[in-house]
């Protein structure tokens, strides 16, 4: 029986190894889980069972998503293949507040299925069937034993722990939690960053409802709370030294303030802020300049250590009828997402008085948050109707002599779900993307994986990156090196959240992707349906497979462009771990013999 060498061989790469380096042709050695070899000359063929010649592609630590909503599949179908064909190899769960770690199936289910546009009867029955943990430690333990498909780190949600501790219709309410409340909290928040947890994320947009029959369309628990219950928990971040990831009020934006002065140094250890979200908006153009000029004030000035999370993709939705999130940012579009019955709301549009309204809303100058409002900007693209596809609402009404609102709303109340439209929010303007990009104020792990299922379809977000590298070289016009746009989305995010994962060195653990950079295509952009493993739901995602010819994971080849998924992802535990911060300091206890470290 012939003996191995190695387990994988890839040759003649352009090896780029997480840091800014320009890259270098290289000849990687992979055996049990590590790069143990890194070689200026060819490894021999028969050395290993595996052996890529990868002559004129990068060769790539694995991407890191550090803003996913991945908590309902990666309890349900583990693999991600979807991210993981895209080259990511570790993902971050427990965004925006929402986590599942404390609170009841059904509170996590609710606290998470409205929000992220993920059907409530899908994830409900799954956490009821297999989350038999309620606290940390027994979190931990699960994706201890659990076959991962890429890494999995996690946030600890904050309206996961009020609601632990408060119950779902109290901490939705003005009600102030008491101090034994506000003590567990504290508790709650130690307990999940002993058990590994990068930090806690929250929430003070009012946008984003309560999903079931308890607290239907309230907003986010984490939105009813003061700045006190924050500050006291941001205390425990900045000792330990864990992140708080969170988001500005998107309408009012005016509290952003206080989360840059949560984030200074000055005469302190700072605390690290990640927060949602440094975008080109159409409906505020001049945003991405305040958001660059902001982190520069609060890292520099204020020697804060703040990032903004940027999506290096245009931000393009689809919708469906009037499913639409973004009604939230105004009255009238409000009442509508309030109603539970589907018929009530397609009736509610055909009210004269409400159309008014809602005119007026829409064309109000200053109450725009992320959506433009701009229905001319709305395009159809599926309709039983074919001769509507490629138009905008303001193209179809002007046959009819119907305002652009008026043909939108007619063509819901007729068509329901099965009208599909799109409509770009931002990042329209390459040369500004350039900037957000390139500013060392901005982390690219942006993508909401896992949400928004119908609407959003972001998995291949590191690669659009590379595109944009690779674009803006080609014409003259560079913003970032090719080593530097892989630091982007490997090395910058892994030390920054202090993950073990984005740099390939000899001994490192072997996450790696091999790049076509030929197949950074326009194709980038283009949506499909998929169905989503395990399940019967179908979901948009954009997929260029000439991009990547393959994802290795733990050392194991997880996805290889001719020969597809290996068997074993996500069912067996080869390839993804759990992942814990090693920034976060060890707690230590107070004892009745002095302090004691936990």
């Amino acid at each position: 029986m012939q003996q191995y060498v190695y387990d994988i061989v890839i040759n003649h790469g352009q090896f780029f190894d997480g840091s800014c380096r320009d890259g270098s042709i290289r000849h990687l050695g992979i055996r049990d889980g590590r790069v143990v070899t890194i070689s200026d000359v060819p490894l021999p063929d028969h050395a290993a069972p595996k052996v890529y010649d990868a002559t004129g592609q990068w060769v790539t630590p694995g991407f890191i998503e550090t803003h996913s909503h991945y908590d309902a599949e990666v309890i349900a179908t583990p693999s991600l293949k979807e991210s993981v064909r895209h080259g990511v190899t570790s993902v971050l769960i427990g965004s925006c507040s929402i986590s599942m770690i404390n609170a009841q199936p059904e509170d996590c289910s609710d606290l998470f299925t409205r929000v992220e546009a993920v059907p409530r009867e899908a994830v409900l029955p799954i956490l009821k069937e297999k989350k038999t943990w309620g606290d940390a430690a027994g979190y931990r333990g699960f994706y201890d034993r659990q076959p991962l498909g890429p890494n999995v780190g996690s946030f600890v949600g904050h309206s996961d722990i009020r609601v632990a501790v408060m119950g779902l219709e109290r901490a939705t309410s003005p009600a102030k939690p008491s101090e034994q409340e506000l003590q567990k909290m504290e508790s709650l928040l130690e307990e999940a960053l002993d058990a590994g947890c990068v930090g806690m994320s929250l929430m003070t947009t009012r946008l984003d409802k309560v999903d079931g029959d308890r607290a239907w369309s309230r907003p986010l628990p984490s939105t009813y709370a003061r700045w006190n219950e924050f500050k006291r928990l941001f205390r425990i971040l900045r000792r330990r030294n864990a992140v708080m990831q969170g988001a500005p009020d998107a309408v009012k934006k005016v509290n952003v303030v206080r989360f840059l002065w949560q984030a200074h140094g000055l005469f302190r250890r700072p605390m690290k802020c990640s927060m949602l979200t440094a975008l080109d908006l159409k409906s505020n153009p001049w945003l991405n300049v305040v958001t660059r000029l902001s982190g520069f004030v609060a890292n520099r000035f204020l020697r804060g250590n703040f990032r903004w999370q940027t999506l290096p993709a245009p931000f393009t939705l689809y919708l469906s009828g009037l499913n639409v999130n973004a009604f939230e940012e105004f009255s009238s579009g409000e009442l509508l997402r309030d109603y539970k019955d589907e018929d009530a709301m397609y009736a509610k549009v055909d009210d004269p008085a409400f159309r008014k309204l809602f005119k007026k809303h829409v064309n109000a100058l200053f109450t725009k948050g992320l959506w433009h409002r701009d229905f001319s900007d709305c395009w159809v693209v599926d309709c039983p109707d074919t001769s509507l596809i490629g138009k905008n609402f303001e193209e179809i009404g002007a046959v009819e002599g119907k305002d652009a609102v008026d043909a939108y709303f007619d063509l819901a109340v007729q068509y329901r779900n099965d009208l599909r439209w799109k409509t770009n929010y931002g990042n329209h303007r390459p040369e500004i993307m350039h900037k957000l990009l390139a500013s060392p104020y901005t982390h690219v792990g942006f993508a909401d994986s896992g949400a928004h299922l119908e609407s959003i379809a972001q998995y291949n977000f590191p690669l659009r990156l590379l595109k944009y590298v690779r674009d803006a070289d080609e014409a003259g016009l560079p913003f970032m090196s090719v080593a530097e746009g892989v630091n982007a989305v490997t090395a910058d995010l892994a030390d920054w959240f202090g993950l073990q994962a984005g740099s390939l060195r000899q001994g490192s653990r072997a996450d790696v992707v091999i790049v076509n950079p030929e197949g950074l295509t326009d194709e980038l952009d283009d949506v499909a349906w998929a169905p989503l493993e395990g399940t019967s739901l179908n979901r948009l995602v954009k997929r260029n497979d000439d991009a990547v010819t393959a994802t290795i994971i733990n050392g194991r080849v997880a996805y290889d462009r001719v020969q597809g998924f290996d068997d074993e992802l996500g069912r067996e535990r080869n390839f993804g771990q759990f992942l814990s911060s090693m920034d976060v300091k060890t707690r230590v206890r107070s004892t009745e013999s002095g302090l004691q470290t936990a």
